[in-house]
């Protein structure tokens, strides 16, 4: 494992240590593993269908990328107060920063996806099937991503919003 990724992550654990008790810190990281483990669950259930019936489908990366998005990022938004995040102030700060590059990434990963469908067509995303099949899947394709797309976009975009209302009731109230 690559050495800074390791720091990052013993400071991570570090910082909710000195900021929480320890059974708060145990529980925060046993809900932030079974929420990932979630998300992960949901992102194959999603993606199973693709996985099993269609040949050389080239957005898997990204599909994978705008479901995992769009469910942390909400969770974050609606559940930040019993998340591990909920602490750290510094942390949130450079979120809040990150957020405006990853959102142009989101939005051109999206524009890629289209402009595939543009030049391609929609039969392209799933290769040789029956007629009916082409129809059913490739509308459950071009549907799912679009969905998890947008919203991955759109929670992006709030999430900044939410850290600076977090950030300014710790500072102001002492509370989340």
């Amino acid at each position: 494992m690559n050495t800074c990724l390791l720091r990052c992550i013993y400071a991570c654990i570090f910082l909710l240590l000195i900021t929480v008790t320890p059974e708060r810190a145990r529980t925060l990281w046993k809900l932030e593993a079974l929420w990932w483990l979630l998300t992960l669950l949901v992102a194959l259930l999603i993606l199973l269908p693709i996985i099993l019936w269609t040949k050389g489908y080239p957005f898997y990366a990204d599909n994978t990328l705008f479901i995992v998005t769009f469910i942390t990022f909400g969770r974050y938004i609606f559940l930040l107060p019993h998340t591990f995040l909920a602490q750290w102030q510094w942390v949130k700060l450079a979120l809040i920063f990150v957020c405006i590059p990853f959102v142009f990434y989101l939005v051109q990963q999206l524009n890629g996806f289209q402009t595939f469908l543009d030049e391609n067509g929609p039969e392209a995303l799933v290769g040789a099937m029956p007629y009916e099949q082409v129809l059913s899947m490739t509308y459950y394709v071009r549907t799912q991503l679009l969905l998890f797309a947008v919203g991955s976009i759109v929670s992006v975009g709030l999430f900044p919003f939410r850290m600076i209302v977090s950030i300014w009731r710790k500072r102001n109230l002492g509370r989340e």
